[in-house]
């Protein structure tokens, strides 16, 4: 299990802390009413789409031997109704040189990260929502 905790800073900024001992502020921009002092809580689900897309390529070529070069990755999210996000397209950059055959397989591997999986609904996620009062 991971613990998050968002604290309310001022306005909609928040810090969060993410246990093992690192920080993210999260706001929303200012035609929002925010301050725009970090990213809304959908750009940071964007971010880590991008970030595990990255990761989980990385990690598959490292084990296959293959030389990706640079790696980016560009995520663009489209709004749908209630600002939430409707679409993602992701794409990957490597070096040139790979296979089409290394290209189709990066393809289907960056398809298998868990930020992936979890948006595409691959898996069953259960959220459960409780209020308690602080004294």
């Amino acid at each position: 299990m991971v613990r998050v905790t968002a604290r309310r800073r001022q306005g909609f900024t928040h810090d969060v802390e993410i246990q093992g001992g690192h920080r993210l502020v999260i706001d929303e921009p200012e035609t929002d009413g925010g301050g725009n002092e970090g990213p809304s809580p959908t750009r940071a689900v964007a971010a880590a789409l991008a970030a595990c897309t990255a990761i989980t390529t990385e990690m598959y070529a490292d084990r296959k031997g293959w030389d990706l070069g640079d790696v980016e990755v560009d995520v663009e999210m489209e709004y749908g109704e209630a600002s939430l996000p409707r679409s993602f397209a992701v794409t990957l950059r490597v070096a040139a040189g790979l296979s089409e055959d290394q290209v189709e397989r990066l393809q289907t591997i960056a398809a298998k990260c868990p930020v992936h999986r979890l948006l595409a609904h691959d898996r069953e996620v259960s959220i459960t929502d409780r209020v308690e009062l602080m004294r």
